[in-house]
């Protein structure tokens, strides 16, 4: 009996401890994507500028499911924002990879 509840403390540990690294943000990854694409000129990680601070970004959509997926087209889609009270299109990020641009996403919601 000992025995199986190790195993099974053992597994479940291993689960968990595996679903957090599929979920670790590259923090140097993103701010590196972030400055090459330019995101800084427009945005701050906790002041606003022309556009929400990534703070700000965080705190709208923290709880929400769909936070990553909404950011996710926001940032690949190029929609129109207002910016200083005329209409501006939202660049992308600089690069071709998804999985980039969500590791991005998950470093924005994070702060």
């Amino acid at each position: 009996m000992t025995s199986r509840l190790l195993i099974l403390a053992a597994s479940t540990g291993m689960f968990f401890a595996a679903n957090a690294n599929a979920e670790a943000v590259d923090a140097a990854a993103a701010e590196a994507l972030a400055k090459k694409s330019k995101c800084f000129t427009c945005h701050s990680v906790d002041k606003k500028k022309d556009g929400p601070s990534f703070k700000e970004t965080a705190s709208k959509y923290k709880g929400k499911p769909d936070a990553e997926s909404k950011l996710f087209t926001h940032m690949t889609t190029n929609p129109k924002v207002k910016v200083d009270g005329k209409e501006e299109t939202h660049e992308s990020p600089k690069t071709k990879s998804d999985a980039e641009i969500k590791n991005l996403v998950a470093w924005i919601l994070s702060r």
